[in-house]
Formats: C-alpha cells, structure tokens, sequence
C-alpha cells in the first residue's frame, strides 16, 4: 500500500513537471517573436516599442524558471562529477539524498522570500524601471511556481532514492535506466572488454 502510494505521488510529480517544462518550452517562440519584432520595429521602423523589452525579460525569466525543475527530471543540470563518478552507485545517492535536501532547503527559503517580496510589490505597487512600467508582480508569482515546481522535483528524487537504498530495487521501472543505479559502466560481454572508468 506504501509503495502504490509512493509510486502515484512519483507519477504524479512527473506529471506535473513534465507538463510545466513543456508549457516553458511553448513560450520560446513567444520569446522570439518579441524580441524579432523589437529588432524590426527599432532598426527597420526607426520606432521602437516601449513594452518590447519587459516583455522579452519577463518571458526569458519566465521560461528559465519554469524550465529548472524539468531540467532536473532529465538530468540535464551541470554536474561537477570529478568524485561523483568514481563512487559506487549506492555512495552516489547518498550524495543525491545530500544535495536534494539542501536543494529543498535553499528553494523553501527562496518561496518564502518571493512571497514577501510579492506583497511588497502588490502594497507598494512595484513596477519597471521602463517607460512602459509594467507591474512586478506576476514575475514574483512565477518565481514562487518556479521553486515550488523544483522542490517537488527534489522531493521526487528524494523519495526514490531513499527507496532504492532502503529497499535495494527502483520504485518506478523508469528508474532503472538511471546512471545512477550502476556501480560502474556496464561491460561489453561481446567483447569481452571493461568499460570501466580508469
């Protein structure tokens, strides 16, 4: 019963970031054309717009943000693996349970900033420093969604790896490809060599 429930909230993390980094990925063109038209409209038009700029900076901001957590779900961060693959694959999720805590801790602290610096801008009626002078709001909304998007990534990985070290197998079949399960590369028994790290 632990387990089915364990597996559906992993899902269902999945689920919710996958579609939030796919949305992300579906403002990259919204980005483009802004920026496009900005170009066209200063060095073609000789008329820029007052909005191009915010408009291109909130949206850059938006998709970076959002981005973040699927980025973790593909394992697609940067890593500094001088250590990390040199360990057995039990040690390296030792680190993962090491890193993801401190992740969660450094996104709880970011949530709870975003969200005073939300009311500030709400009460005080923050806005840019451009003539178009948009509200900043919003962009402390999405900073808010952003963090608590990757701590529910982290959170996912937290659970999975703890799984693994307690149980020894994979709570989800779409774990066990995870590099991280391996104590070292595979070897070729078709040839007959080591792949091993040296």
């Amino acid at each position: 019963m632990v387990t089915l429930s364990l597996k559906y909230l992993c899902r269902a993390s999945d689920t919710i970031v996958m579609l939030a980094g796919h949305l992300a990925a579906m403002l990259m063109p919204f980005l483009a054309g802004v920026v496009a038209f900005e170009v066209f409209s200063r060095y073609v038009l000789d008329a820029p717009t007052i909005w191009g700029y915010d408009t291109a900076l909130f949206l850059f901001g938006y998709v970076a943000a959002l981005g973040g957590a699927y980025a973790q779900q593909k394992r697609a961060h940067i890593n500094v693996d001088i250590l990390y693959l040199k360990v057995s694959g039990t040690t390296r999720r030792v680190f993962d349970l090491l890193t993801g805590v401190l992740g969660m801790f450094f996104l709880y602290v970011m949530i709870i900033m975003a969200l005073g610096k939300y009311e500030e801008a709400i009460e005080f009626d923050y806005r840019t420093q451009s003539e178009w002078s948009a509200p900043m709001w919003h962009f402390w909304v999405m900073i808010v969604v952003a963090a608590g998007l990757f701590w529910l990534q982290l959170a996912r990985d937290f659970i999975t790896n703890v799984y693994r070290l307690v149980m020894g197998a994979p709570l989800l079949a779409t774990d066990e490809a995870d590099s991280s399960d391996e104590d070292d590369f595979s070897s070729d028994p078709a040839s007959g060599s080591d792949n091993k790290i040296s």
